[in-house]
């Protein structure tokens, strides 16, 4: 066969391959794309900008029992085998974290087995800036869910509400976990809201603070009715003020550990 001949065979056959690929890659991005319209309409009204809602941390970021959330010890350093690495030792509730339903119930699900459709879906924003300002234990209360709605429309099942109370921009402060004189002082959801947001079957409340609960509860209700109840919390959200009330899209990246409680996660929001 001459090379000219040769040649012309082996365009061909990378032409046809090309074709065969781009037309299998068309029909798998219409199908996934379909599918996900069809499980959460939100995902077609975003328009793609990125917003992390997650804190980058580290053994200083703020906890609810005041120890470092997580411990760097030099596994393998590179001055000595030319690549490295860390040993972490992390408490599952540390830094922008889940509350699986098992963190509050003696056989609820683990992180590892929340389900994947829970874990993207539309975003509502629940904005209490104005009153956490004045109120440092602040609520999400039903009438503020009943005001996004009334300027919203409905919050979609299966969605993620979240309240922004502005508290993230505090994270490097003492402020962020308690007054001066040393008590828990932060925003969170009242236990009427959460019941509220139960029967609309949201299936996550994310707060830019320490604890779904405020700093002042002294029984925890929102934890023991919201997570046994087989949904989840995210705690220590970022970015809040760079979403819309409504339209877009969060992502949860939830750790995948085994019989675990919660556990650091990234979240991000397309808008």
């Amino acid at each position: 066969m001459c090379d000219a001949c040769l040649i012309e065979n082996i365009k061909s056959a990378m032409l046809s391959r090309r074709s065969l690929f781009t037309g299998a890659a068309a029909t798998t991005a219409a199908v996934v794309a379909s599918g996900l319209t069809t499980a959460r309409p939100a995902l077609a009204q975003s328009a793609g900008r990125v917003v992390d809602l997650t804190h980058a941390y580290d053994g200083a970021f703020p906890t609810f029992d005041g120890n470092p959330g997580i411990l760097y010890d030099p596994a393998v350093k590179f001055a000595e085998s030319g690549y490295q690495l860390w040993k972490l030792t992390i408490l599952e509730h540390t830094g922008t974290h889940i509350d699986a339903p098992l963190h509050f119930s003696a056989d609820g699900t683990s992180v590892a087995d929340l389900a994947p459709e829970r874990l993207v879906c539309p975003l509502c924003v629940i904005d209490i800036t104005a009153k956490a300002t004045e109120d440092a234990n602040a609520m999400v209360e039903p009438a503020d869910i009943e005001a996004w709605v009334s300027a919203n429309g409905a919050i979609p099942a299966g969605a993620c509400v979240a309240m922004h109370s502005g508290w993230a921009a505090k994270v490097g402060s003492p402020a962020y976990r308690n007054t001066p004189e040393g008590a828990f002082a932060f925003p969170g959801f009242s236990k009427a809201a959460t019941d509220m947001l139960a029967g609309l079957d949201v299936a996550c409340i994310g707060v830019d603070t320490l604890s779904l609960d405020p700093g002042n509860s002294a029984d925890f209700a929102v934890h023991f009715s919201w997570l046994p109840g087989g949904r989840f919390g995210i705690e220590n959200l970022a970015g809040l003020d760079g979403v819309p009330a409504s339209g877009a899209t969060i992502f949860i990246g939830a750790p995948k550990h085994k019989g675990g409680t919660g556990g650091p996660a990234r979240v991000m929001a397309v808008v």
